[in-house]
């Protein structure tokens, strides 16, 4: 009986140790870019009952807290554009959602294939170092005037390879760092108040290899001081490599904690509800989650549950879940979206109350 007992308990805390505590994480949150895009293609969502409302007004409903945007400099089109967050951030602000500003850098995507200047910027450090500082202090400058507090800013997108390139790329460590010193600098000196947290933010999350080098290289050069950012979000995504698995993340995010001491955030990540066909193995710690609305729940509480139980882990977003004209969100599967097309919620997107 007593064996049984003690078998039971060391099953119970088995379990409780992936479960998600709900209330644990400050930031809950989804990036929602692409929601003018989408209304402007004629889109309109709906919840799971079938009610038509904003947006907006649906995730918070379903347990969001903020949302996240992305800012290109001077997109073609104008989508993505500082104008076009202002008009969605006050929508956000309305509906009672905090907001954190993705900063790319670049007229159009950047990760860690793309980081190209802006059109027009200028390529020596000194110049360059000075535009990145006055363009940050005008966008967030421009955000005070607008009354909205970003409660976070990333300076930059996965920039593990480095960012505004050539000027900034992975082997001009200290380009780098001088371009993260003027990015923050622009946050710091603005008006905002209170000031918003500052993020730098990486992809390969799982990689703790990447994220050691990245960070050691970059803050001893000199320009770039550990007191310079508060935050480090890094980017999670299950499909792309079987290195990617739940315990590489939660390696990964510890040794964050242990030697830099700073706020973690999974920044992006996602799963899908139909991948009949993926291009890479899936991790071995996660193929025995369906591919599914109620596969998303189960990924999104795991991952919560390794980023609230790592030191100063607070945070966790899920990348354009309700981008229903590109289901696939840049990968091999056919859906990660957690609205079905044209928009109608799935219930995956209710697992932001229970994390």
């Amino acid at each position: 009986m007593l064996t049984n007992m003690l078998i039971l308990k060391a099953l119970t805390l088995a379990a409780l140790a992936v479960m998600p505590v709900s209330g644990a994480l400050k930031y809950k949150g989804v990036d929602w870019s692409s929601v003018v895009v989408e209304e402007k293609a004629g889109r309109s969502y709906k919840t799971t009952n079938d009610q038509t409302k904003p947006l907006e007004v649906i995730l918070k409903e379903s347990g969001v807290n903020t949302v996240r945007q992305r800012i290109w400099v001077n997109p073609a089109d104008g989508n993505y554009n500082l104008a076009y967050n202002l008009q969605i951030a006050k929508r956000a602000k309305a509906a009672g959602l905090d907001i954190y500003l993705d900063l790319h850098y670049s007229d159009t995507w950047a990760d860690p294939a793309h980081q190209k200047i802006p059109a027009g910027w200028p390529t020596d450090i000194e110049n360059l170092s000075w535009k990145l500082y006055n363009y940050t202090l005008d966008v967030s400058n421009q955000f005070a005037t607008a009354e909205i507090t970003p409660s976070i800013i990333s300076i930059g997108n996965e920039i593990r390879g480095g960012f505004l390139w050539p000027t900034g790329r992975y082997d001009q460590l200290n380009n780098i760092a001088r371009l993260l010193n003027s990015a923050a600098f622009g946050i710091k000196d603005s008006k905002l108040s209170p000031k918003p947290k500052i993020m730098i933010h990486l992809d390969n999350g799982w990689d703790w290899g990447t994220q050691e080098w990245f960070y050691s290289s970059v803050l001893s050069e000199g320009p770039l001081s550990i007191s310079d950012f508060d935050m480090m979000g890094v980017s999670f995504y299950p499909f792309y490599g079987s290195s990617a698995t739940l315990a590489n993340l939660k390696s990964s995010l510890s040794n964050m904690a242990q030697k830099w001491n700073k706020e973690l955030v999974v920044a992006e990540t996602n799963w899908p509800n139909s991948c009949p066909s993926p291009a890479y193995p899936f991790p071995s710690d996660l193929r025995d989650i369906p591919i599914s609305a109620t596969g998303q729940t189960t990924f999104m509480q795991k991952v919560a549950a390794i980023v609230a139980g790592v030191k100063n882990g607070n945070g966790i977003f899920y990348w354009e879940p309700a981008w229903v004209d590109n289901q696939g969100l840049g990968s091999s599967c056919s859906s990660n979206t957690m609205f079905s097309y044209p928009g109608t919620e799935l219930s995956s997107l209710d697992v932001f109350t229970s994390i």
